[in-house]
C-alpha cells in the first residue's frame, strides 16, 4: 500500500469543508470514514471580535507536515488534510481544518485527534486576543491541558 502524502497548508484565506473533503476522498479506494475537525475562533461571552494568528512561515508547515506524518503511519490514514489560517481571523470564522480518512473510523477520529493535540501543542503559531472593546489583550498563553491532551499519545 502506498503511504500517502498529507495535505499541507497556512493560509490567510477561509477554508471550504465540502470542497476539502471532496480533494481528500478523491476517488480513493478504501477509505471507510472521514473525520474533520474545524477549530473555530470563539467570542469569548461576547467580549472578542477577534483573533490575531502569526506563524513562523516554513517552519510552521514542516511541523505541521512532520505531525501529519507520524499520524499517517500510527494510524494507517488513507489520507490526511491540515489547514491552519493566520491573519485577523474575526469571532465565528474558521481558524483550523484537519480532515483524517482511514478504513475504519477509530483510525480517522484517532488521527483528527492526534494531529490536533500536537498543532495545539509543537507548530509554531501565536495568538492574540482583540476585544470587543477596541483593546488589544497580550498573546494567549499555552494551557496545560493541551500539554496534558498530547502527552496521551506518548
Amino acid at each position: 500500500m502506498t503511504v500517502p502524502v498529507p495535505t499541507i497548508r497556512v493560509q490567510s484565506e477561509d477554508f471550504d469543508l465540502q470542497r476539502e473533503i471532496d480533494l481528500l476522498r478523491g476517488g480513493k479506494p478504501g477509505i471507510g470514514a472521514i473525520v474533520t475537525f474545524s477549530g473555530l475562533c470563539r467570542d469569548e461571552g461576547g467580549t472578542l471580535d477577534a483573533l490575531e494568528l502569526e506563524h513562523y512561515p516554513g517552519m510552521a508547515e514542516t511541523e505541521m507536515k512532520r505531525i501529519a506524518d507520524l499520524a499517517i503511519e500510527r494510524f494507517k490514514l488513507a489520507g490526511l488534510t491540515a489547514i491552519h489560517r493566520y491573519g485577523r481571523i474575526a469571532a465565528g470564522e474558521n481558524i483550523v481544518l484537519v480532515i483524517a480518512a482511514a478504513p475504519h473510523r477509530q483510525a480517522a477520529f484517532d488521527g483528527a485527534n492526534f494531529v490536533m493535540d500536537f498543532l495545539k501543542t509543537s507548530a509554531p503559531f501565536w495568538k492574540k486576543e482583540h476585544g470587543k472593546d477596541g483593546s488589544a489583550r497580550q498573546w494567549v498563553a499555552a494551557k496545560d491541558a493541551d500539554n496534558t491532551a498530547r502527552d496521551k499519545w506518548k
